[in-house]
């Protein structure tokens, strides 16, 4: 099992760049495959992207294909989210979450951290 904890949120305008943080605790860090999710206020929570145990797949949600990139370092327990080009649409809570190597199941979560676009 892994404690995740998420960092970066904050306020930036249309256009703007921001950067999210995930630390995880533990040394099997490598064994999980990570995702960022996001949910914004009425929404169902929607997967961002997710990167493979050594970080060299990436996968993203077509609303953020192009803009947004996740990259992980596993020396330092941490997978970062780079936003770029945002938009008042991406205006949510965004959320770690990592899930054992091979299996489908979600099973770790971070708290969240408000990430708000402003137009």
């Amino acid at each position: 099992q892994v404690q995740l904890v998420e960092s970066g949120g904050g306020l930036v305008q249309a256009g703007g760049s921001l950067s999210l943080s995930c630390a995880a605790s533990g040394r099997t860090f490598s064994r999980y495959t990570m995702g960022w999710f996001r949910q914004a206020p009425g929404k169902e929570r929607e997967l961002v992207g997710t990167i493979n145990w050594n970080g060299d797949t990436t996968n993203y949600a077509d609303p953020v294909k192009g803009r947004f990139t996740i990259s992980r370092d596993n020396a330092k327990n941490t997978v970062y989210l780079q936003m770029n080009s945002l938009k008042p649409e991406d205006t949510a809570v965004y959320y770690c979450a990592a899930r054992v190597r091979s299996t489908l199941r979600w099973t770790n979560w971070g708290q969240g951290t408000q990430v708000t676009v402003s137009s």
